[in-house]
């Protein structure tokens, strides 16, 4: 009989890990297949692993990974869809942001409409904070502007992918992981299944202004060169104001009119000295990326497992 894995990812989420699964446990017994959970445990410092281990002791279809430390969402799912047995792999928040009932009609388009991938997207932000929405509406479409991979606005985690989409995307093995990414640069045939926003079942999120800004960067990073060919265009405007300016002092000094020559030679400098290091910036973040990824040190290091 064939197997759907789910991976859930879980970083201090005790409040949830038991509703999350009194949940799952009604759809589950709805599909026609075998199934596993598959928690990974990101380094939690709350009871999440010790629930985790109750759970896996009641159900041998529980499985779950733990970390040594905390190393991110992004390595929480990679580890998970690594171990993931299924013929069909789902990633879920365990936070049911993610309606569980939605997992029977990803199943349906797989199998009963050839989909590679059935996956969610959420048509508003209702209850979400006004900048945050704005920052994430001018995320995608900047991202879908300048990148090669298709990111749908909206888009969630949750979704359920065949074995072939889920092996090519364990095999882009690089350290510094955009899944959101790489699910659109892989391919595949994709459905999109539409919801409403839903409020966290409990607890709260651990996703903070600052870390969903760190997280769109450096999606942008991975899947964009554009950010290095904008110095070429700095240095074109630095070439072209310069050269600007150069003339205007020229042509008052033939004019014989004074010009203050401290104010003018400053701002040639400042104005060249920014684009100068907006340019440095820039290449900064690429270089610290081909520097983590050169260090060769793993993804993620796990303490154990079941």
């Amino acid at each position: 009989m064939e197997k759907i894995s789910i991976v859930i990812p879980c970083y201090n989420e005790e409040e949830c890990i038991k509703i999350y699964y009194e949940k799952m446990e009604e759809v589950v017994s709805k599909l026609p297949t075998e199934f596993e959970y598959v928690f990974v445990n990101d380094g939690s410092q709350d009871k999440t692993l010790a629930l985790m281990k109750e759970l896996a002791s009641l159900n041998s279809h529980v499985r779950y990974i733990s970390f040594s430390r905390n190393f991110g969402k992004e390595a929480a799912i990679y580890a998970g869809l690594k171990e993931a047995k299924g013929d069909y792999v789902g990633l879920m928040d365990v936070d049911l942001q993610d309606p569980p009932s939605l997992l029977l009609d990803m199943y349906k388009g797989i199998k009963e409409e050839g989909y590679d991938c059935v996956a969610s997207r959420r048509v508003t932000r209702k209850g979400e904070p006004v900048i945050r929405s704005f920052f994430a509406r001018l995320f995608y479409k900047i991202i879908n502007k300048i990148s090669d991979a298709n990111i749908t606005d909206g888009a969630r985690d949750f979704r359920l992918m065949t074995r072939p989409m889920v092996d090519a995307i364990i095999s882009m093995a690089e350290k510094d992981r955009f899944s959101k990414g790489i699910f659109g640069w892989v391919g595949f045939d994709i459905k999109w299944l539409e919801y409403e926003n839903i409020d966290r079942v409990a607890g709260h999120t651990k996703w903070s202004f600052k870390k969903l800004l760190k997280y769109a960067l450096g999606g942008i990073e991975d899947f964009s060169s554009v950010p290095l060919k904008i110095n070429l265009f700095f240095t074109a405007l630095a070439f072209v104001s310069t050269l600007g300016l150069g003339t205007w002092m020229i042509v008052y000094a033939i004019l014989g009119k004074y010009i203050p020559l401290l104010l003018s030679i400053s701002s040639v400098i400042s104005l060249f000295s920014m684009f100068i290091f907006i340019g440095l910036a820039v290449i900064s973040a690429y270089i610290k990326k081909i520097y983590k990824e050169s260090k060769g040190r793993p993804i993620y290091i796990i303490k154990e497992k079941k």
